[in-house]
């Protein structure tokens, strides 16, 4: 038996997913076309993953080339993005370190958590007969089990489609509270004074990591090492202060 392993592992393919990397001077990532804070339309603050991947590919000593998709902000099973290894070695944006997740993609570090959030100008202590408005821009978390959520609790939601909408309803009234992706629920509350908090308990939360394709581990390692070194030297935490995003705890 110890034979037969010994001969079935010595047929499998070399991982040669970081030479590929070293060997291309280049780290290909994909991202979703907007996905604030993660990622975003702004020259200057461009957003907290576009900034860890490049800092990361800055520490792997190669250049980042991005690769918008369209799909993955519409919907939060990876199986639907239809990305595959010529379009990029690491996948940015949103991911969740969930169970769905982990069926389709190696996992990187978590660097923050996330999960809905309720963003309201004074603080809530329940949902019940309130104007809720819903942005559900994030491609990581389950839109199913929060609209579930939101019927079981019989509130009447408004779905919006940006910040924007969802901060000009809450200036005006027209809303009294809003759903949507923790990050951006605690940016928007540092922006505006406002209070944040996480949703009820039925709701999962999730760490947020990179994707990388199953059994590319060097490459996994070598990002893993270029996280320990952001953490130790601060740049993590520079970079996540940037965009205003506290812990919501």
């Amino acid at each position: 038996m110890i034979l037969a392993l010994l001969v079935g592992v010595s047929l499998l393919p070399p991982d040669t997913s970081l030479q590929e990397v070293k060997t291309a001077s280049a780290l290909k990532a994909c991202v979703p076309l907007l996905y604030p804070p993660l990622v975003t339309n702004d020259p200057d603050l461009p957003g907290i993953d576009i900034e860890l991947l490049r800092a990361i590919a800055e520490k792997m000593g190669v250049s980042l080339l991005l690769s918008e998709n369209a799909a993955m902000g519409r919907d939060f099973n990876p199986r639907n993005w239809n990305l595959n290894r010529a379009q990029c070695q690491v996948i940015a944006g949103g991911v969740v370190d969930s169970e769905q997740t982990r069926s389709f993609l190696e996992t990187g570090p978590a660097y923050s958590e996330t999960g809905w959030a309720v963003l309201s100008r004074t603080p809530v202590d329940s949902l019940l007969g309130l104007n809720v408005g819903t942005l559900a821009l994030a491609s990581g978390l389950d839109r199913i089990a929060l609209s579930s959520y939101l019927r079981s609790q019989k509130i009447a939601a408004t779905v919006v489609t940006n910040p924007e909408a969802l901060v000009a309803g809450l200036e005006n009234g027209s809303l009294d509270a809003g759903i949507t992706e923790a990050l951006l629920a605690s940016r928007l509350a540092a922006q505006n004074n406002w209070s944040v908090s996480w949703a009820p308990s039925e709701l999962d939360r999730y760490n947020l990591v990179f994707g990388l394709w199953k059994g590319d581990i060097t490459l996994k390692r070598a990002i893993e090492a270029a996280f320990a070194e952001l953490a130790e030297d601060g740049s993590l935490a520079a970079i996540l202060a940037r965009y205003s995003v506290a812990p919501i705890d």
